[in-house]
């Protein structure tokens, strides 16, 4: 792979959320400027409240995605953007389909468009295996998606207008699908592990919805940032979709188990009826990131649950 090292200001959108606090860490840390986008509305502010003393501070600007004044405000001497701000429940988009159409794409789009007005070079775009839908799994770039909810609908039609503006007028945009990510910071998300860890933490039953055979391919938050830095680095592969994941496939019965072990507490496991829209079996064949950006994961599970369970 052939590797951009010049120091560069990266935008992040959605960069006071869970991924975008750890990456903005991890790209600092790797001598790059980092702005965020961020209208606040399901973040923390860690970082810019208490950011790592040996890294930079990031530029926070606030403001929503939507907004194209705000947009082109924010891409200002911008080289590339990370775009993670997005409406990601499922259930919640079941709720309210329009409102996950609105910011998932109406924003997407309006910050591609900035990007274009503003001469940014490179736009790197946090899609979701959601885009891909029920498979048989091990799910790879040449799979052919089926989204099973408005989320995931909403992830593939990014993916697709990412594929346009390239076409169309030269940015250079890689989509990355995401895997089920869990790490630092994470407190505040409905994901199951940070479910089953708050909790864990409150000597609760874990609840489990369907009968727990549902399995998820689980990355921890540092690989995530790996690759999206790695997607920043290349000189090539634009247009292109990766599958960002462990390649691993765990139930959620053992999961659950899992983190039983490692907190040595028992605790109770509730079954509850499945929910509608979410996918019975999921892990990926991550070959085509390995050989093309060098990905490697390096997270085990056990271990990432672990330090997780110690922050």
């Amino acid at each position: 792979m052939t590797q951009d090292s010049a120091l560069k200001t990266i935008l992040i959108t959605g960069g006071c959320g869970f991924i975008g606090t750890n990456l903005a860490e991890y790209l600092s840390g790797n001598g790059y400027r980092v702005r965020i986008l961020d209208n606040l509305s399901s973040s923390s502010q860690v970082w810019t409240v208490n950011p790592p003393p040996t890294q930079q501070t990031a530029e926070l600007i606030i403001g929503d995605i939507r907004d194209k004044d705000m947009a082109n405000q924010a891409l200002k001497g911008v080289d590339a953007v990370v775009h993670l701000a997005a409406h990601t429940s499922v259930v919640g988009s079941l709720e309210n389909p329009e409102e996950n159409w609105d910011i998932n794409i109406n924003g997407t789009l309006n910050l591609l468009e900035a990007c274009r007005q503003n001469r940014v070079d490179k736009f790197i775009f946090a899609s979701s295996n959601a885009a891909v839908g029920e498979q048989t799994p091990p799910i790879d770039e040449r799979t052919i998606p089926r989204p099973l909810s408005p989320y995931g609908a909403s992830k593939l039609a990014g993916e697709a207008l990412c594929s346009a503006y390239y076409h169309s007028f030269g940015l250079k945009t890689i989509s990355l699908r995401f895997a089920n990510c869990y790490g630092p910071y994470s407190d505040h998300k409905s994901s199951v592990i940070a479910r089953f860890m708050g909790w864990a933490r409150e000597g609760k039953s874990l609840i489990i919805y369907g009968d727990g055979n549902q399995t998820r391919d689980f990355i921890h938050v540092e690989d995530v940032c790996q690759a999206i830095y790695l997607s920043l680095m290349t000189l090539d592969f634009y247009s292109e979709v990766f599958q960002i994941a462990s390649g691993v496939e765990t139930t959620i019965n053992e999961l659950a188990q899992t983190i039983k072990e490692i907190i040595g507490a028992e605790l109770s496991i509730v079954h509850e009826p499945e929910r509608k829209g979410e996918i019975k079996r999921n892990y990926a064949d991550i070959s085509k990131a390995k050989a093309t950006l060098g990905f490697q994961p390096n997270v085990e599970l056990r271990e990432g649950l672990k330090g997780l369970w110690n922050l």
